[in-house]
């Protein structure tokens, strides 16, 4: 199982910014996928998730702002962010999960760098 992020970058305050997780060995449309964050000195935090049924919620600090959509042909759920802020600067992870007869196996991305200046 692989978690690809991708699409981080530098971008100026109220700009927007489209991530990417190609995930290969879990079938996104069966699996819920969720996107973290990580910003300089914080915790790892809930950014949103898609559910299996292509349902989605967000953290109240993102809500109006980020969309989490996916791809079922290309095995690939985005995070679309709009009216970005300087506080949502951090290493953005993708993240999903199997389960196991002996317990829960995590996967992550590599995470990708989102930049917000201000």
């Amino acid at each position: 199982v692989q978690l690809q992020a991708s699409g981080g970058g530098l971008v100026q305050a109220g700009g927007s910014l489209r991530l990417s997780c190609v995930v290969s060995g879990i079938v996104v449309r069966d699996n819920a996928v969720e996107w973290y964050r990580q910003g300089p000195g914080k915790q790892r935090e809930l950014v949103g998730r898609i559910g299996s049924s292509g349902s989605t919620n967000y953290v109240d600090s993102v809500q109006g702002r980020f969309t989490i959509s996916r791809d079922n042909a290309k095995n690939t759920v985005y995070l679309q962010m709009a009216s970005l802020k300087p506080e949502d600067t951090a290493v953005y992870y993708c993240h999903s999960w199997i389960n196991f007869v002996a317990g829960r196996q995590d996967y992550w991305g590599q995470g990708t760098l989102v930049t917000v200046s201000s």
